[in-house]
């Protein structure tokens, strides 16, 4: 019931100070915040379930201010690209335009390969809504939040009907939480990269799905490389709690998604990948993001070129602070792995030369899932298997 209010009087203040597709989200999210709120408290005096509060309050915050703005059919500039990267790979085998033809900021493509698949039923010839990118991302997030939300649970959903209903509840609620539910609305690529990194921390607490919490992992940094940073964290964990044979096994199989992804595209065009996907965002190419964050490291970038390469300098640092943290004090569980990480991505947002303050979805979310799993993981019944060194670990 808090959060929910805490939900609506951020809404309200984006009614207020924001304009076109925030506004629009805004103004659908902020009373069906207020309704869940007022409602929520009564709903369980009479014995009612809260999941159902949670899935029509996602409904209203998400569902309907997304169908108005798919009535309007103006994809956003991150639509544009994928849309054009699948009917690139398509056509040429390569999701990235040449050199000569980036003539201004969006005819980047920033994206890893895999990120071109959500464009391929509009390159395939589908069109409305299910040709939408939008939509393609909005379900897959959806879904796999779902999937993180069961791996997490304290017993198999398959056989728990309060597990299943938990489920629903925290994939409604966490979906309906404004920091996700605006990226939800305007459709950034963000969510789906989320998602996926959710996905992997929660599998990788259980010693037995450490290969799927590598493949779900390896999916989210063949997308974007904003994923990149969880690979060491969640290596370094594994290395301190299953050995050196489960870390190798896990950085393997991640990197073998990425090669997959990426291999091809390089091969096919090497410098305009270096272009799209190394330069552009590091903000040293000609044509610019547009998108201001007003972050640290962004300020010091408009400076200058030495206040670039000052920024520049401060992401390396701060990578390599992280990657020290990992060697002196490495996470032992994936819960304190996802602190690490939500730290690591926060410092080095903060820092980086072109970041942007959407960014900070992958920080807040993690801590999100963190608050949301916490009760469930204290409840997890000990014949279910739970993190610990392998047998003959001490030997």
């Amino acid at each position: 019931m808090a959060a929910y209010w805490v939900f609506a009087v951020y809404a309200i203040g984006a009614v207020i100070l924001t304009r076109g597709q925030d506004a629009v989200w805004a103004l659908w999210a902020a009373p069906a915040y207020a309704t869940a709120a007022v409602m929520l408290p009564r709903l369980r005096a009479s014995g009612g379930r809260a999941a159902s509060v949670a899935v029509i309050t996602a409904a209203f915050a998400v569902g309907m201010p997304l169908l108005v703005l798919l009535a309007q059919n103006q994809l956003a500039a991150g639509m544009v690209v994928i849309d054009r990267s699948a009917s690139l790979l398509v056509q040429h085998g390569t999701p990235y335009l040449a050199s000569r033809q980036l003539s201004s900021w969006i005819a980047y493509n920033p994206y890893l390969p895999t990120m071109a698949l959500f464009g391929l039923p509009s390159a395939l010839g589908l069109q409305g809504a299910p040709g939408n990118p939008q939509v393609w991302l909005v379900l897959v997030t959806v879904a796999v939040l779902a999937a993180t939300f069961a791996a997490s649970a304290s017993h198999p959903v398959s056989e728990c009907d309060d597990c299943r209903r938990s489920v629903i509840r925290y994939t409604a609620f966490a979906a309906a939480c404004p920091v996700l539910a605006l990226n939800l609305t305007v459709t950034t690529t963000d969510a789906p990269v989320l998602a996926l990194i959710l996905l992997s921390l929660a599998l990788a607490a259980r010693p037995d799905r450490t290969a799927a919490s590598a493949a779900a992992l390896g999916l989210a940094c063949s997308m974007k490389p904003t994923a990149w940073l969880a690979v060491p964290v969640l290596a370094a964990m594994l290395l301190t709690r299953d050995g050196t044979k489960a870390a190798l096994k896990f950085t393997g199989t991640t990197l073998a998604f990425l090669a997959a992804a990426t291999i091809p595209a390089i091969i096919a065009s090497p410098q305009a990948m270096i272009d799209n996907t190394v330069l552009f965002p590091l903000g040293l190419t000609r044509q610019l993001t547009p998108a201001d964050s007003f972050m640290p490291g962004d300020l010091l970038a408009q400076t200058g070129p030495a206040g670039h390469v000052l920024a520049v300098a401060l992401l390396l640092a701060a990578g390599l602070a992280v990657a020290a943290s990992l060697i002196w004090r490495p996470p032992a569980t994936s819960r304190a792995a996802a602190w690490r990480l939500a730290f690591g991505l926060a410092l080095m947002f903060g820092l980086g030369p072109a970041e942007r303050f959407g960014y900070f979805i992958y920080p807040l979310s993690i801590l999100g899932w963190l608050a949301l799993t916490k009760r469930a993981d204290e409840r997890r019944p000990a014949s279910m298997p739970v993190p610990g060194p392998p047998a003959g670990a001490a030997s």
